[in-house]
């Protein structure tokens, strides 16, 4: 059997292209490091639900690639596990993104690594601001406590609180959080008479308590990493009698939307400042909460959720920019700005956090009788206030 010329020379051109064809639609990997056991298994968990929604919204290709996560667990803060983790995720699974990180140990461990193999790590909640200045390849889309901690020193000075105590959890993000609160609310004349300092895996807060109760204060002003410790304290603040003592609460995620309820109505009335409510009056935000519900019915969005969410756009639209080029993708993520869930958002090419809203938020019984936090004041477009590049 012979061919012409012309017959081979188009036969060799379809291969080409074929080939060239599966090349380009390669499947990207994508692997997410967090907490799927333990008793901080929420975080993973949150996680994994909110990129399930964005898929399921948003499809499983990008850019002409598949796009597929693979989760590893390393069981809450444990930075040898995670650098584990992410040796694993980049050498035997290939993945040319990693994410995740709910804890600042964590996201350290793998700075390393993700300069090693110019892979881009895009950091879902650790909050210490530092933790960008470990690697160029980090983008944060959570929050950092200074982002947080200045807004709401500024609102409690603003409304009535002269004196406060801060109690916060003894690691990176608490003593930012501290620090950032203290140095904003005695710039506007306040009076921090105590700073306390609480060990990161204690949840009897009733001894704490006691000295903010004696201390004088008006107002105390708190950090802790959400999960079982923020549910302790908040719960030993009313049942220590703060609140009836006319000290104010000021928090940050001590109201989690996935602990409100079981706090009950003596949560009412607390005040925080955060970037996320699940309530937040958006037709996006409605779109969201809805398909989480359809997907995961009885869960409940919150903060890491946001954090993940918005994780996964950053990394499709980064895919669309660059493919699995890392170094491209940094470039081509700093200044996106998009439309979140929370609001407007946008990755600052500096500090690679995510400029956005933070918004002071109540906690009131919505129409359904389940406990909300209602955003009743906004301060619009806050950076990382706490990043000196």
């Amino acid at each position: 059997m012979t061919f012409s010329k012309s017959t081979l020379y188009l036969v060799a051109s379809a291969a080409f292209f074929v080939t060239g064809t599966l090349a380009q639609a390669e499947t990207i990997k994508v692997g997410v490091i967090a907490t799927f056991s333990g008793p901080n298994a929420i975080w993973g968990k949150q996680f994994r639900e909110a990129i399930d929604v964005y898929v399921a919204q948003h499809g499983d290709e990008v850019g002409g690639h598949k796009i597929q996560f693979i989760y590893k667990d390393v069981g809450g803060p444990n930075a040898d596990a995670s650098k584990a983790a992410a040796q694993e995720l980049l050498v035997r699974d290939g993945v040319k993104y990693l994410a995740g990180f709910d804890f600042t140990p964590n996201a350290v461990a793998v700075a390393p690594l993700t300069k090693q193999a110019k892979v881009p790590a895009v950091i879902f909640n650790a909050a210490t601001s530092s933790i960008n200045k470990q690697s160029d390849f980090f983008l944060r889309t959570s929050f950092t406590l200074t982002q947080l901690a200045q807004p709401a020193a500024e609102w409690a000075a603003k409304n009535g609180s002269k004196k406060v105590v801060t109690a916060v959890s003894d690691y990176n993000p608490g003593i930012d959080a501290e620090t950032a609160f203290s140095a904003s609310f005695e710039k506007d004349g306040g009076a921090v008479l105590e700073k306390i300092r609480m060990p990161l895996q204690t949840n009897d807060f009733a001894p704490f308590m006691q000295r903010i109760k004696s201390s004088g204060a008006d107002t105390v002003f708190t950090f802790l990493p959400v999960g079982p410790a923020t549910f302790a304290f908040t719960k030993a603040y009313n049942e220590n009698g703060l609140k009836a003592a006319g000290v104010s609460f000021l928090g940050g995620g001590e109201t989690d939307e996935t602990t409100l309820d079981a706090l009950g109505d003596q949560a009412i009335g607390l005040v925080t400042a955060y970037h996320y409510s699940d309530v937040h009056d958006s037709a996006l935000n409605k779109s969201f909460v809805a398909k989480l519900q359809e997907l995961h019915p009885g869960s409940r969005a919150n903060m890491a959720s946001i954090g993940a969410y918005d994780g996964a756009e950053l990394i499709y639209r980064m895919i669309k920019a660059a493919g699995s080029d890392g170094t491209k993708a940094i470039e081509a993520a700093k200044g996106m700005e998009w439309e979140s869930p929370r609001g407007p958002v946008k990755m600052d090419p500096v500090s690679r956090t995510v400029v956005q809203n933070v918004y002071l938020r109540r906690v009131e019984k919505g129409a359904d009788g389940k406990l909300v936090n209602r955003e009743f004041a906004t301060v619009p477009n806050v950076p990382d206030l706490g990043f000196n590049p």
